[in-house]
């Protein structure tokens, strides 16, 4: 009985991974910022909740970049992201959930609880400039 060649499983898995990416002609433009201990992906137009941020609403803030990418262009040194900003608008002051902490030992009598709620911030995404 004859057999049909076997292609290798590389060749088949390049043939499976390989496809055509259409792309607009308005590339992605989105920035990686540290904001309140913490590291988020941005795009302008995004509403972002951040920990307490001082100021009132509608007043500017402007976020340190980590990473920038543009379409095929993507930058992480820390020299050519010194230029670079993302600016965001404050939009409103707002309460977290509330978290509820107890604590309990057997026996003894001894129970807590004690709850937090956390500060936190709206913002609105308003330019990347690189």
């Amino acid at each position: 009985m004859d057999e049909a060649p076997r292609e290798s499983v590389a060749v088949l898995s390049q043939k499976l991974c390989t496809y055509n990416v259409e792309r607009s002609e308005s590339q992605v433009v989105y920035a990686i910022v540290r904001a309140g201990g913490r590291q988020e992906k941005v795009s302008v137009g995004d509403l972002v909740t951040l920990d307490r941020v001082a100021g009132e609403a509608g007043s500017t803030i402007e976020l340190p970049v980590l990473m920038l990418v543009d379409g095929e262009k993507v930058t992480a040194d820390a020299k050519a992201l010194t230029s670079a900003k993302v600016t965001a608008e404050k939009v409103e002051d707002l309460r977290g959930p509330k978290i509820v902490i107890q604590k309990y030992k057997n026996k003894t009598g001894y129970k807590k609880r004690q709850g937090f709620r956390a500060d936190l911030t709206k913002v609105k995404i308003t330019a990347i400039d690189s």
